[in-house]
């Protein structure tokens, strides 16, 4: 046998003393009436029809209205109105009854119907409010944990009314606003974040934050400690909302306010793209931003079968093309050019572990150089209107053997530019949860009891999330005209250790160590984005362009053969890129 639900007996309890409410409530007023003497028999009829009409119309307009869906514990303001509505048009529905009947000689006496209003209003919000009242005063932790809701005053209104419709684990006990100080609503004071800090008498064990705010400031004001709970109330409905855990990615976010959505909307919109390595985690999230944007025709070109699959599986629309290809094969990759037409070419594909690269060099060469080379002479062939080149901040005085190859794609897009094809290259640091970063190695660390292993005390990176960098890629490469190297803001870096700290806080897991490995060969304390001071503004605060390196066309392309064919790979890299500076270990 299936258990019985909890909310299932709520309904079932409330109907049954609702019903019992109604009947004593006609009974008493037909004892008021007649002084509580002997009724009439010529009445007994219409004191059964008035208790059989009240109860059933009430029992189906609470349920019709979601009365049975409030929270005993939460009962409160807005909640009293709603019964008191509902509860008139019942008498209403029974006085409209009272002159039907009076047509086939049944009477009930109108006096009644008010003394029944007034004496069932009474009865029904005391069995409403009287839970909430015995916890108040003798149990005032069962009525949950003591909320904060931090939100503009609609928002707060939601998101107090779902809390209070369900039987939540949370009591609201203030609204912050800095704008509304000192009113009230749903019956909840609304703060500043300085007079909540004073005033409240509270202990607040709870914080409930709109999707819409700052969770790094919110942070900071409210000096949020690792007891607290917080949750993020995201809005799934004009009237509801859902409470998520907060997440790492949440407090690391940089949400750019200069995101141009129309700029990148017409630059996309019923174009061909074509992105490179669109299995991977800023490739499929491209695609994804893509499809979003109305594009004509997607072609998704990967070599790993999995990740496209996955991607192409997720989008599942009919102008999408999954290609299963790598970069490296020039004759395969010119066939998708020439059947495809694309416009616009987003080159994602690249190996992008530090460590991984370094112990094969010779294929992080190949794959990140020699593949971005092939699919860059091919954009220029094909007349490709814009090629975008995903770059990294490890690409700025390189120490490992990856950001150098990244190096010299940058140099290879920046010195072929003007053949026909506007090329751009985008340069950003970490993201949030892609393959291979620090966020998804702690979360499985902290899943099985830690230890956390960071590199070294004092390592730090900037963080930005993924469709955020990638919107700004799209941004990006919209404005670009063929040359510029363009830089995301990304923010300060954060230390990986005190991210690792805030990661443990948030599991409640306050036993887990952290421990340090030192540093991987080729990696460095701190990375960079630009060699030098010497950037260019644009209109957007986001992003800005690095100076331009010249590199002869003719001269770069020998370099890279000699590259491709050398004993002695490093000191060629070193040629190349003279700010590469390998370093093996800390």
């Amino acid at each position: 046998m299936k258990k019985i639900s909890i909310g299932f007996k709520k309904i079932v309890f409330f109907i049954f003393f609702d019903m019992m409410i109604t009947t004593l409530s006609v009974l008493l007023s037909y004892g008021f009436r007649f002084d509580f003497a002997e009724i009439p028999s010529s009445l007994y009829f219409g004191v059964y029809i008035t208790v059989v009409v009240l109860a059933l119309v009430r029992v189906f307009l609470f349920y019709l209205f979601k009365i049975y869906d409030i929270s005993w514990r939460h009962f409160g303001f807005n909640d009293t109105v709603k019964l008191i509505n509902v509860i008139l048009f019942s008498t209403i529905i029974l006085f409209v009854v009272t002159y039907i009947l009076r047509e086939y000689s049944i009477i009930i006496p109108r006096s009644i119907i008010p003394m029944e209003f007034f004496i069932s209003l009474f009865l029904m919000l005391a069995l409403r409010i009287s839970k909430r009242l015995y916890l108040e005063k003798y149990q005032a932790n069962a009525l949950g944990k003591y909320t904060v809701v931090v939100a503009d005053l609609d928002r707060a209104n939601t998101i107090i009314r779902s809390i209070n419709t369900q039987e939540s684990e949370y009591y609201p006990i203030g609204i912050i606003n800095d704008q509304h100080s000192g009113i009230h609503i749903n019956g909840i004071k609304v703060y500043s974040f300085e007079t909540f800090q004073k005033e409240n008498p509270f202990v607040c064990e709870a914080v409930i934050v709109d999707e819409n705010i700052d969770i790094v400031q919110l942070y900071e004001k409210l000096h949020i400690s690792s007891e607290i709970e917080v949750k993020v109330a995201t809005n799934y409905s004009d009237y509801k909302t859902k409470l998520l855990d907060i997440s790492v990615e949440d407090l690391l976010a940089r949400r750019p306010k200069d995101l141009d959505k129309t700029l990148i909307r017409n630059f996309l919109y019923n174009k061909t793209i074509l992105i490179t390595g669109a299995g991977g985690s800023i490739g499929s999230e491209i695609a994804r931003q893509c499809s979003s944007y109305g594009v004509k025709k997607l072609i998704l070109l990967d070599h790993s079968e999995y990740n496209l699959y996955t991607i192409t599986e997720e989008l599942d629309s009919s102008n999408i093309i999954s290609v299963m290809q790598t970069i490296l094969d020039t004759e395969a990759l010119e066939k998708t050019f020439f059947k495809y037409k694309p416009e616009i070419v987003i080159h994602a594909a690249a190996y992008k572990h530090v460590p991984l690269v370094e112990f094969n060099m010779q294929e992080g060469i190949k794959n990140n150089i020699l593949g971005t080379k092939n699919v860059v002479d091919l954009a220029i062939k094909h007349k490709v209107q814009k090629f975008i080149m995903i770059s990294t901040d490890k690409a700025v005085r390189p120490t490992n053997v990856m950001g150098t190859t990244k190096r010299i794609c940058e140099l290879y897009a920046q010195n072929s530019n003007g053949q026909g094809t506007d090329i751009v290259a985008v340069r950003f640091g970490n993201v949030l949860g892609s393959s291979g970063s620090v966020i998804p190695k702690f979360k499985k660390q902290i899943e099985e009891g830690g230890p956390i292993t960071v590199t070294h005390p004092d390592i730090t990176r900037y963080f930005m999330l993924i469709p955020e960098a990638c919107e700004l890629v799209l941004q990006a490469g919209a404005i670009g005209s063929g040359g510029e190297i363009f830089i995301l803001d990304m923010g300060e870096p954060i230390k990986i250790v005190d991210l690792a700290q805030k990661m443990i806080e948030l599991s409640g897991k306050k036993n887990i160590k952290i421990e340090f490995s030192g540093l991987r060969p080729g990696e460095k304390l701190y990375e960079e984005l630009l060699l030098d001071e010497s950037d260019t503004k644009t209109k957007y605060e986001s992003i800005t362009v690095a100076k331009t390196t010249l590199y002869p066309l003719e001269k770069l392309n020998q370099d890279i053969k000699e590259l491709l064919h050398s004993d002695d790979q490093l000191s060629k890299l070193q040629e190349i890129v003279p700010e590469f500076k390998h370093q093996l270990n800390a």
